[in-house]
Order: C-alpha cells, then sequence, then structure tokens
C-alpha cells in the first residue's frame, strides 16, 4: 500500500502542474484505486483548499492519513515533492557545473534586473492597494518605514520582521 501510495503521488507530481491543475488527476487516481469514493475526494479537495498550504501536499497529507496512518501521510507527501525534490537538485548540480561559465554569468547578469522590477512591480501594486485605497493609510505607510528602517540597520531574520510589523500593526492600525 505504501508503495503504491508512493507511486501514485510521483506520478501526480510529475503531471500535473500543482494547484488545481492537480484535482483531475488526484480524483481519477483515487477512484482507479478504489481508495476513494467521488465525493470523499471532492471532500478531501474541499479542506486542502481551505487549509494552509499547497493543494497535493494538503491532499497528499489528507489521502495518505486516511489509507496509512502518519506514515501514510509522509510518504503521500514524498511522492508529490519527490519532482520538484529531483529538478531542484539538477538545477543545483547543473548551476555548480556551469557557474563559471561566461553564458551562466551573462544569464544571471540579465536575470538580476528582471528580478528587481518584479519585486518593485508587486511592491508598487500591493502598496496602492494597502496604503492609498480609498484614503491614505497613513498608520500602515509608518509601519513599513518602520520596519524598512529596522531592516535596514539591525538586518533582522525575516521571522522578527513578520513579527515587528504584525505588532506594529496591532498597535497603530
Amino acid at each position: 500500500m505504501l508503495l503504491e501510495l508512493f507511486i501514485t503521488y510521483v506520478k501526480i507530481g510529475f503531471t500535473s502542474f500543482g494547484g488545481l491543475s492537480m484535482v483531475p488527476l488526484i480524483n481519477s487516481e483515487m477512484l482507479r484505486h478504489g481508495w476513494m469514493t467521488q465525493e470523499e475526494v471532492l471532500d478531501i479537495v474541499a479542506i486542502a483548499e481551505m487549509t494552509p498550504g499547497p493543494l497535493g501536499i494538503n491532499c497528499a497529507t489528507f489521502v495518505g492519513t486516511r489509507l496509512a496512518g502518519v506514515l501514510g501521510a509522509a510518504v503521500a507527501v514524498l511522492g508529490v515533492l519527490t519532482p520538484t525534490l529531483t529538478l531542484c537538485l539538477l538545477a543545483a548540480v547543473c548551476f555548480e557545473r556551469f557557474k563559471q561559465s561566461r553564458v551562466m554569468q551573462n544569464a544571471l547578469y540579465g536575470i538580476r534586473p528582471v528580478c528587481i522590477g518584479m519585486i518593485a512591480a508587486t511592491a508598487i501594486t500591493l502598496g496602492r492597494q494597502n496604503f492609498f485605497a480609498g484614503s491614505v493609510n497613513w498608520a500602515g505607510i509608518g509601519i513599513c518605514i518602520a520596519v524598512a528602517l529596522v531592516m535596514l540597520k539591525w538586518r533582522p531574520s525575516i521571522p522578527k520582521v513578520i513579527a515587528l510589523a504584525a505588532v506594529l500593526g496591532l498597535i497603530f492600525g
């Protein structure tokens, strides 16, 4: 059962692109193996959508737990993550092998401004929605500036930055 569960979720991970694109394959695999009814699959997908985290991992966890307990959940999650882990390892090996390559250096040189632009565009979009929707959110702007100054001066870890922003938001928001 565990091997079959692992192989099924490896197949789901390799042949879908995450999110809702996984649902038809999860549905067909659960029905094909006789592990669940159509209604049970719909319930699992609904629960997986409501809980935090990626749909594929949540479904794998729920299905694995239902079929084989905690060990089943671990095996199913490992199965659905295997494609991603494999591709990341291959990319890391290729990057390590070619990082001194002139082509790779030029590619990275070109990618950096694109990444900075994407981050800036996201910041501007979110800033407009959070700080200027309807009226000016002065408390939000002040919190943003305060957190940015703390980040520049002391370079705290990301969880500390999030906690600081949350506390300031509760106090001043």
